[in-house]
């Protein structure tokens, strides 16, 4: 007997501001408890003590969720100066104390090491994978366990200002990017320490700041719904930003309303356009409705990768 589906059937991404102090996954189910969403996933955790932008994938969003995962982001960061923690931030223990006695052409000098292409050992405080389990849990207990290098991209770093102890920066990077590591490799390079005390998300991919809402603000909508007796979705769902934003970097091809049914079964046909390995956004007739995925296979046709259900 087939499981009866809990929640409705929502398409979309909503840009959450998430706060500090709470964790990504509830975050992302409060979110899918305020729309009542049947499946919703987000696109690449956010630390309890970040703030900012995660993109909350819901129903057949949750498809292209990945591509958000490997975009590049966007933050705000506060180090503080004088002090190195176990964790890379102030939620982890003091290990170390010195003096800060740099000179600003030393401090330009440490920044412009980090920009380009470099590569980052990850910390043993991320959510990467040993043998199964997260790095960071091997870290609670003490165990230190071998890391590779990474190959990472920080297109921007900017000096944002210096005030007694705290160091404010804005990175722009490439996915995989730890700024806690940035932090700290940094307060290496000055002999001082440093840790992050606070960091803010301010952009994934092509996504608008703008467009964040808080929890408290989709709790507001959720409790007015209720008090004009109308369903919830007629207060969220205009929030909701078009799942195909998730791969909208991607080249379109757009087929004939004709070849929808053929497309829909999995069905490789031609197309004009088309480049070796690269995925293209699929869309459908004059209306241009986004229906999935695609490349070209080993016969130069264009084969559908990930498609949507399509509902009226």
């Amino acid at each position: 007997m087939a499981r009866r589906q809990k929640g409705r059937f929502i398409d979309g991404i909503v840009l959450l501001d998430k706060s500090t102090g709470m964790s990504s996954n509830h975050a992302l189910q409060r979110v899918k408890r305020f729309f009542n969403a049947n499946k919703a996933g987000h696109t690449g955790a956010l630390d309890p003590l970040a703030t900012g932008m995660l993109p909350i994938c819901l129903g057949e969003a949750t498809k292209f969720s990945q591509h958000l995962l490997d975009s590049d982001k966007r933050y705000t960061v506060i180090a503080k100066l004088g002090q190195r923690t176990d964790t890379s931030d102030s939620d982890g223990e003091i290990v170390q104390t010195r003096e800060i006695n740099f000179s600003e052409e030393q401090l330009q000098t440490a920044l412009a090491h980090f920009r380009g292409d470099t590569m980052q050992v990850p910390s043993m405080y991320s959510a990467l994978k040993y043998q199964g389990q997260p790095l960071y849990k091997y870290a609670r207990e003490g165990i230190e366990v071998p890391r590779e290098a990474r190959p990472i991209t920080v297109y921007e770093l900017n000096f944002l200002g210096l005030e007694d102890d705290e160091l404010t920066l804005d990175i722009h990077c490439s996915k995989g990017t730890y700024i806690r590591t940035i932090i700290d490799d940094l307060g290496e390079m000055l002999g001082c320490g440093a840790h992050v005390i606070m960091l803010r998300r301010t952009q994934v991919a092509h996504y608008p700041y703008e467009k964040m809402v808080t929890l408290e603000q989709l709790e507001a909508l959720v409790a007015s719904a209720a008090e004009q007796e109308v369903p919830v979705g007629e207060l969220l769902d205009p929030l909701l930003l078009p799942m195909d934003t998730a791969v909208a970097n991607f080249a379109e091809i757009n087929l004939p309303e004709a070849m929808q049914y053929y497309v829909m079964q999995g069905q490789a046909m031609q197309a004009s356009g088309l480049k070796p390995d690269e995925l293209v956004r699929i869309t459908i007739g004059e209306q241009r409705r986004f229906v999935g995925i695609g490349s070209m296979n080993d016969d130069g046709l264009l084969a559908p990768k990930r498609l949507i259900v399509l509902r009226d």
